[in-house]
């Protein structure tokens, strides 16, 4: 393991003041424009910056996702925490949690009852992929250089209880009852965080459920059955739709995902809603693995990479994306409550890129 080396920030100017996108940035994709997206856990739209001098992104647009793909709900926030780009797409993911009502801090007996109060918000079971070129958004589009294929835009197959992973996860022997008891986000509830996708293969990294100090990382593939609807292919053990692979973060959770050739750069932080250390992994040949698979911390599969700065009760790391500077490999990193200090104004932030081995 060795100290985290910053390299550079990245200033993200924002078109107009915007105090909550500003401090609730939860997940970032590069797409080879040179387009930076920004997903948050408020609302139902994604954010585009444009590359406008070195190490400043700007010319904001904003993209409610409601004109792409259908939302159960048009009011209720999706809570992205998770994007990438492959292909021609972009893809995000919700956080599949169910959330616990915060005390407003007027009446204590309506604050106690409050807190009694689990929902679930039906935008948050959404795994969705949106063709993307030159900076916008689209239904659908071909291109001559793919040989006229269609780019269509599609989400998961939904049911009553959210979507089709979240009915394949009912019966699972480790996460089955996490879905069955009504356990919030930040409470060890089911919570996913993290997004990769490669070719066929999609990663999702998981908040909770910690097990015993293992982390959860679920591997998919879908396919498109018919237009704008994906399924999960069977590819684990006993014709599941999902293989499993299980980290020993010494009780941390999963908070992002990126890809780096054939490995997966994990960010690992607290489960429960406190400040602590968050640390970067390398998960080893991660694409090229056939079963479920059990990871020990600093084995010859999981290297511990470096710690983030911590900073109390600020500067919470929520997206991940390869950001090359000064001629290293770096790790772009953005966060959610953002120490005042790298909020440069009402609509500009600055975000961190660490050196990071190849």
């Amino acid at each position: 393991m060795s100290q985290s080396f910053l390299l550079s920030r990245l200033l993200l100017r924002f078109d107009a003041p915007d105090d909550v996108l500003l401090t609730n940035l939860s997940a970032i994709a590069l797409t080879p424009d040179g387009s930076l997206w920004l997903g948050s856990d408020e609302g139902t739209g994604i954010e585009r910056l444009s590359p406008i001098e070195p190490y400043v992104f700007g010319q904001h647009q904003h993209f409610d996702l409601g004109n792409f793909i259908p939302l159960k709900n048009q009011e209720e926030e999706i809570d992205i925490e998770g994007l990438d780009y492959y292909d021609h797409y972009l893809w995000l993911v919700g956080s599949h949690s169910l959330k616990r009502k915060k005390p407003k801090g007027k009446e204590v007996s309506s604050d106690i009852q409050r807190l009694t109060e689990i929902k679930a918000e039906q935008n948050r079971y959404l795994l969705a992929r949106i063709p993307v070129k030159n900076g916008q958004l689209f239904q659908s589009f071909s291109t001559p250089e793919s040989g006229n294929q269609e780019f269509r835009a599609a989400v998961l197959q939904t049911s009553e209880g959210g979507n089709q992973l979240m009915e394949a996860l009912k019966t699972d022997e480790h996460l089955g009852v996490f879905i069955s008891t009504p356990l919030a986000s930040k409470e060890n509830g089911l919570d996913i965080e993290g997004l990769a996708v490669h070719e066929n293969k999609i990663f999702l990294g998981f908040r909770g459920p910690v097990l015993r100090g293992f982390a959860i990382i679920l591997e998919l593939e879908v396919e498109e059955k018919e237009p704008g609807v994906l399924t999960l292919k069977k590819i684990g053990e006993n014709g599941k739709q999902y293989r499993k692979h299980f980290f020993e973060l010494k009780g941390l959770g999963i908070r992002e995902l990126c890809l780096q050739g054939e490995d997966l750069i994990i960010l690992a932080g607290p489960t429960m809603d406190l400040d602590g250390i968050m640390k970067v992994y390398r998960w080893k040949n991660a694409l090229t693995q056939s079963s479920n698979t059990l990871s020990y911390f600093n084995s010859d599969r999981l290297e511990m990479l470096f710690d983030l700065p911590f900073c109390l009760d600020s500067d919470h790391a929520e997206g991940l994306e390869l950001f090359n500077s000064l001629g290293q490999p770096g790790l772009l990193v953005v966060y959610d409550s953002p120490n005042p200090n790298r909020i440069l104004s009402q609509q500009e932030v600055f975000s961190d890129i660490f050196r990071l081995s190849p």
